[in-house]
């Protein structure tokens, strides 16, 4: 079989800089901008920027920049499974072997985008940074001398669309480029036309992307007939929130196409129903799940107790706790767990264990606090959870800080509770629900305790 390439010349205009060429961005922004000029006559072309010396750069060159993309899940209850090729990379640099490569793309008037996925660790500020020691530069810290390379030929700003997972992900990237031309002496009308010139956008990014496909890619390429080093698998669901001028989405126009890309004056609410909805579904479920002898969140979907505690938790206990329009909740809650029965991504219910204390105070007990101020009682499923989460770290499964679990693993429910360095305040409050639940746990099972919960 004969490698995947092009089979004619790409005339893409490359007006899109990207940094990082790993399964993430490639099974969501570019698969999105692939879309948009295959659906919309678009003529976006990516560069791609390894952001690493090791790197897929070499290999994504060998075929053109080409690659596979395998989405596979359900939509509306429906088994999808969806192949095509992704055309719109134009090539990859590695800067720490083609620098000059690399700047010279500052030079390009076309360009007008520059994405970024450098993990959460990427937008940092080091201080003490040499300007001239590129390969030892930060991230935010080549991206500056690449924007000044930009300022000193005369040309336009960027759209930024940082896609890291971390708050203000655009605010901060900003606040590292502001930081370094401080310290190299860039002057003040660089600084000024990184602020007026530019548009540093918040993002939140949403899609389980699962990357290459070890088990099964040589049938994959036997069904393709081509051979590929690059093919990337993900879910359907995709969301894209950005925080941003909106005017600007008209200049990258995903909404022609129907994707679930929204420009937003504040991307903080999105923020949160996710960590409340996706991430809070998961930590209240996933504990009392696996002492009910489940394995994955597919079993889990597929346990009509475990289902109807998870499902009534979301949407009689979480959602009233939010404010975003109802409706709009609510089909985000179904699309989650739509997504949690994909038949195609065994997710087990261990790895999603791990950290439980500190991921309980961040994605459920917000939901518990706020429940109980706007409706003067306790949300039981909610509190349920907090019980199964103790009698989950009394267990040889729990995987935490050496500490954490060893004081969860002797402690009594009412020293826990207290624990404020864990919960960020005092629960004692919550005691009599969760020392019955516990009790019960611990006399007739979970599977008996949870049924006192589930209408």
């Amino acid at each position: 079989m004969e490698r995947l390439k092009r089979t004619e010349k790409n005339t893409l205009t490359e007006r899109v800089l990207q940094f990082g060429e790993g399964n993430f961005l490639r099974g969501f922004v570019d698969w999105m901008i692939d879309k948009l000029n295959k659906e919309n006559g678009g003529d976006y072309g990516v560069t791609i920027v390894q952001p690493l010396a090791g790197g897929l750069v070499d290999k994504l060159n060998a075929q053109d920049g080409r690659y596979s993309l395998y989405l596979r899940g359900l939509l509306k209850g429906e088994k999808v499974e969806e192949t095509r090729i992704v055309d719109c990379v134009t090539r990859g640099i590695n800067p720490y072997t083609n620098t000059d490569e690399f700047f010279d793309c500052a030079k390009n008037p076309d360009l007008r985008f520059i994405v970024s996925n450098t993990t959460e660790a990427g937008i940092e500020y080091k201080p003490n940074q040499n300007p001239d020691d590129f390969n030892g530069l930060t991230f935010p810290g080549r991206l500056t001398l690449f924007m000044k390379k930009r300022f000193d030929e005369g040309l336009g700003g960027f759209i930024l669309l940082p896609c890291e997972l971390i708050d203000k992900n655009g605010d901060n990237l900003k606040e590292c480029i502001l930081k370094y031309s401080e310290d190299w002496g860039y002057g003040g009308e660089f600084e000024k036309w990184i602020e007026t010139e530019n548009h540093f956008t918040n993002t939140l990014v949403d899609r389980i992307v699962t990357g290459y496909p070890r088990d099964n890619a040589k049938e994959m390429e036997q069904s393709y007939g081509y051979l590929d080093d690059m093919i990337d698998t993900a879910e359907i669901f995709h969301l894209w929130v950005i925080e941003g001028d909106k005017k600007l989405a008209e200049e990258i126009p995903f909404h022609k196409i129907g994707l679930n890309v929204l420009w937003t004056d504040d991307v903080t609410p999105y923020k949160k129903r996710k960590v409340r909805i996706l991430n809070g579904a998961h930590t209240m479920t996933v504990l009392a799940a696996h002492l009910a002898g489940l394995e994955t969140v597919k079993d889990a979907m597929d346990d009509e107790l475990v289902f109807s505690f998870m499902k009534q938790g979301i949407f009689e206990e979480i959602i009233p706790t939010l404010d975003l329009p109802k409706n709009e909740l609510e089909q985000f809650a179904n699309d989650v767990i739509e997504r949690f029965k994909n038949p195609f991504i065994k997710h087990y219910l261990l790895s999603i264990a791990l950290n439980s204390v500190s991921k309980y105070k961040v994605r459920v007990l917000p939901s518990v606090l706020e429940y109980i101020k706007e409706k003067n009682c306790e949300p039981k499923r909610l509190v349920f959870s907090l019980a199964a989460l103790i009698a989950f770290y009394r267990t040889d499964a729990a995987n935490d800080d050496k500490e954490v679990m060893e004081f969860m693993k002797t402690a009594s429910a009412e020293d826990i509770l207290k624990k404020t360095e864990y919960w960020g305040e005092d629960l004692s409050f919550l005691l009599p629900t969760v020392q019955k639940h516990l009790d019960e746990i611990e006399k007739n099972g979970i599977r008996k305790a949870m049924e006192k919960v589930v209408d």
